[in-house]
């Protein structure tokens, strides 16, 4: 069991918290594991844009923002760093115009998808840091036996090299939106609502 490490008096070398939110990037399957967690996360982001938009009446802009974030999930797993900085920070700004529209705090869950999302970023910026001589680049084979595996990792390589630039023009629109939202007067806000 020692052998194994199956046995208590094997030390982690990471907390679960730590594993999840501040994961340790040493090699490309560790980034690649962070990709698609920030596929995940941006997929499900997008899909409670969806739902929420549908209840609360604002289709269009919800749909916006679905796509916005479907797109950046297939970015953030292809390993672009750009689609990484832009969910982040895309992201970050929404969850500041929606606490000043509500006037309600920061929730545990929107801090969490901050820190899921920041982790895509330390991952680009860390695997571009790396070595590329002194160790050969193997990124580890993309499955395809599961529907989850078809959608984390053969959809975004399938589809992100023919979306990748309605991506870019779909974030600087976002970016825009979400940057003139949060600094107009409120009074404006509401009377167009």
């Amino acid at each position: 069991m020692q052998t194994l490490g199956l046995s208590d008096s094997t030390p982690r070398t990471e907390s679960r918290w730590r594993a999840l939110l501040w994961p340790t990037i040493r090699n490309e399957g560790d980034f690649d594991y962070i990709t698609r967690q920030g596929f995940w996360v941006c997929s499900l982001v997008a899909a409670a844009t969806l739902v929420l938009s549908a209840f609360t009446g604002s289709l269009v802009a919800g749909v916006f923002q679905g796509l916005f974030f479907f797109l950046a999930a297939l970015g953030v797993r292809e390993r672009s760093g750009v689609a990484a900085i832009v969910a982040f920070s895309a992201y970050f700004l929404s969850v500041l115009v929606a606490q000043r529209l509500t006037g309600a705090g920061f929730g545990i869950v929107p801090l969490i998808f901050l820190a899921l999302l920041f982790a895509n970023i330390r991952g680009s910026w860390v695997s571009a840091r790396w070595e590329k001589d002194l160790q050969p680049t193997i990124i580890p084979m993309r499955l395809s036996e599961t529907i989850g595996d078809k959608l984390a990792d053969r959809l975004p390589t399938f589809l992100w090299p023919k979306v990748r630039h309605v991506f870019y023009v779909l974030a600087v629109l976002e970016i825009a939106a979400l940057v003139f939202t949060l600094f107009a007067p409120i009074k404006l806000l509401r009377s167009r609502s």
